[in-house]
């Protein structure tokens, strides 16, 4: 289990605990945090779970995959430490994680 706040763009946080394995975009979508569409499911086929992960934690979140690269493409105002949530496996290292969504998806 970790605890991960999700920052929408207006700057309302949330705050919620998701169960070990799953994504970060399940853990959005199960505590139904605004601001993560997820419109593909988590199937790496849409940028609809952008995130911006905050900088202190992109060493323990993994590398973008060419897949995950190639869906960026789509996605709005991708920056060095974006990712797509549904990319991002749940641990227990990433307890505290610091996750902020873009002021759009797609």
């Amino acid at each position: 289990m970790a605890k991960i706040t999700y920052i929408e763009h207006s700057g309302a946080e949330h705050v919620v605990d998701v169960e070990t394995g799953l994504t970060v975009m399940e853990g959005a979508i199960r505590n139904l945090v605004p601001g993560i569409d997820a419109d593909c499911g988590g199937a790496c086929a849409c940028a609809t779970c952008h995130v911006y992960v905050d900088p202190a934690w992109m060493p323990l979140t993994g590398q973008r995959e060419s897949m995950e690269e190639s869906m960026l493409d789509f996605a709005g105002d991708v920056r060095d430490n974006s990712r797509l949530s549904c990319q991002i496996k749940v641990h227990d290292a990433l307890d505290g994680l610091i996750v902020r969504m873009p002021e759009q998806q797609g």
